[in-house]
């Protein structure tokens, strides 16, 4: 039985005066950034590193492996393990990269970001400096090369997926001098950036509500990526305000629609692809983790917006991908250009239980960060630890949706 509603009798929510000395001292260990009320502005300035990791988080995770301690050891063994993070990596930079339709060819891309990633993240935490050139040549390749995305309507994804992801792997490497920033920025500013707002806008002239939750959810966080690797104000902004308020499926009341309360008091958020399955849901949980995560960086604290609601949607995703039962509201949408109405009436099993190195950062903000009780995301996250990257999922697209090694990076 569940009956609707907004709080957890298991949150203990952290004081503002909590939060603001949380982060006075991730500020102290590096970190660089101060947190803002989530109805207020962006920062002043941008923090650097300051998407996926921060200072503190890379200083923590080099000391913790110089130790030996785990799990960060177990964590840096399963990146150092990865085909991707051999600096012998050698680019596949390309003008145009097509998902979708006839040539595609985006796994050139998507392999080469796995590589850039690992390799920076290599670099950042043992200091190994061959690394360091690995990562800045592969992203130098492909702003030197690149010109186009292309495809069908999966260029959108293309677009918002690997735009988020390579600004990240840039993020790392963004003061080496082997890497040209420039040259990187005017790339995503002019080839990536374009698509993302063309979606967010106009959604490919569908009805609002025919793409699922991740079109959007990547596309904005590539948008809010872009923002912070460019010092673009005005892109992170429109990112931040889309989570708040936008129209499509990836703003934060349409992503989770229905609140729930399970039989032992915990509050769940149905999420947007439940009914859909559950390979896709998860992918939701990376998507607007990796955009939370890179906000918190910033100083916006998404995570907690609307009293904890993307908290209360992991935890019912990962309830339900633990074997346990959840509520379900039936879920309809429009579909097409006219928004022929199509619904969900039961939460889908299929690809019940997938693997995605996604949990480690929900787990250890909402838990570590915030003291929360987060029952089921723990036990997600404990039960796929140590987490992998690219590369270790599988040869297909989905094994690459998420940059991984949170077990690495967010450990505390």
């Amino acid at each position: 039985m569940s009956r609707t509603s907004p709080h957890s009798n298991h949150s203990r929510a952290l004081s503002r005066r909590g939060l603001l000395a949380a982060a006075g001292a991730l500020a102290a260990a590096g970190a660089g950034a101060a947190f803002t009320d989530t109805a207020g502005a962006a920062p002043t300035a941008f923090a650097h590193p300051g998407m996926l990791h921060n200072a503190g988080d890379i200083n923590r995770a080099r000391l913790r492996v110089a130790a030996g301690a785990d799990p960060w050891l177990s964590g840096w063994n399963r990146l150092t393990a990865n085909s991707h993070a051999q600096s012998t990596w050698t680019p596949r930079a390309t003008a145009t990269i097509i998902r979708g339709g006839t040539g595609q060819n985006y796994a050139l891309l998507y392999n080469d970001i796995a590589a850039a990633y690992q390799n920076a993240l290599r670099w950042r935490v043992g200091a190994t400096e061959a690394n360091a050139r690995c990562a800045a040549g592969i992203l130098n390749a492909w702003s030197s090369t690149l010109t186009t995305v292309t495809g069908n309507a999966d260029r959108f994804l293309a677009a918002g997926l690997y735009g988020w992801q390579l600004a990240n792997a840039a993020e790392l490497v963004r003061d080496h001098p082997a890497f040209d920033l420039a040259a990187f920025q005017e790339m995503m500013a002019n080839v990536f950036y374009p698509l993302n707002n063309q979606f967010l806008t106009q959604h490919n002239d569908a009805c609002i509500t025919n793409y699922w939750a991740n079109w959007d959810l990547c596309n904005m966080a590539s948008v809010l990526a872009i923002g912070i690797l460019n010092e673009d104000r005005a892109k992170y902004d429109q990112a931040v305000a889309y989570f708040r308020s936008g129209a499509g499926n990836g703003s934060l009341a349409h992503a989770v629609p229905y609140l729930h309360t399970d039989s032992d008091g915990y509050a769940l958020g149905q999420w947007q692809e439940s009914g859909r399955d559950q390979g896709h849901t998860v992918m939701g949980m990376g998507q607007m983790g990796a955009f939370c995560e890179m906000a918190w960086n910033q100083g916006d604290d998404l995570y907690g917006y609307d009293g904890n609601r993307f908290m209360k949607a992991a935890q019912y995703v990962a309830k339900y991908n633990l074997g346990q039962e959840v509520p379900f509201t039936t879920y309809t949408w429009g579909t097409g250009q006219n928004c022929a109405q199509r619904s969900h009436t039961v939460v889908s099993s299929a690809s019940r239980g997938q693997a995605r190195p996604v949990w480690a950062m929900l787990h250890y903000h909402y838990n570590r960060r915030r003291y929360l009780d987060d029952k089921y995301i723990s036990q997600m996250c404990f039960s796929v630890a140590p987490e992998g990257g690219g590369g270790d999922y599988g040869s297909a697209s989905g094994g690459y949706d998420q940059l991984g090694f949170g077990t690495l990076m967010y450990a505390k």
